[in-house]
């Protein structure tokens, strides 16, 4: 019977199980999480904390928001022959030739078009959008509702926030945050929090 381990019983995790349901990969899904008064998320149980998934003979998921605390998990499975699936929701646009690395998820609506690549452990949202040739480095966050134009690169662990728009031909570097709402329309060069339209660093 396969089975499929998921790291983070949180909101997120509840997606990251209906995709996996949804995708008719796993007979049996379960939880692991650090909290101790966590027994369930949605329907699905907590079996155990997080370095559990070790004992427990399944593939393993990360659904943690925090992109660094996602990179030490996803790599300690791999490190330790842990098969990382990826899942995409049935009801996400992927073109054919588009690149996913291990650990990323794709979640419903949500659109990625063709010459595009994604890194490992990526969350493109709901309804967000990837046009022709972006490039998505390792453990970046699309969020609900984002849109990126053609031939856009975002770096390391950056956080693209809610209904954020970056123009076609951008370069943003890693550990950035793109505030909800703010427009993109020059390369962002230094890691920090941007906000507005156009958006600017804060400090």
């Amino acid at each position: 019977m396969k089975k499929l381990g998921i790291i983070g019983a949180s909101g997120h995790g509840k997606v990251v199980a209906d995709i996996a349901k949804q995708l008719g990969c796993y007979q049996e899904i379960v939880f692991f999480d650090d909290s101790v008064d966590r027994v369930q998320c949605g329907k699905y149980p907590v079996v155990g904390k997080s370095q559990d998934i070790f004992q427990f003979g399944c593939d393993g998921f990360v659904a943690i928001g925090n992109a660094q605390v996602r990179q030490r998990l996803q790599e300690e499975m791999e490190t330790k022959g842990i098969y990382v699936p990826v899942l995409i929701h049935p009801a996400a646009v992927v073109a054919e030739d588009v690149q996913i690395l291990p650990g990323t998820a794709i979640m419903a609506g949500a659109v990625i078009n063709p010459g595009s690549v994604m890194g490992k452990g990526c969350i493109v949202n709901t309804c967000a959008s990837v046009d022709h040739d972006c490039k998505l480095n390792d453990y970046v966050h699309i969020s609900v509702g984002a849109h990126l134009a053609g031939s856009v690169t975002v770096g390391n662990h950056t956080w693209i926030g809610i209904g954020a728009v970056v123009s076609n031909n951008l370069a943003v570097c890693e550990n950035c945050m793109v505030g909800a709402g703010a427009v993109v329309i020059n390369d962002i060069k230094e890691s920090g929090t941007y906000v507005g339209v156009p958006a600017r660093k804060i400090k």
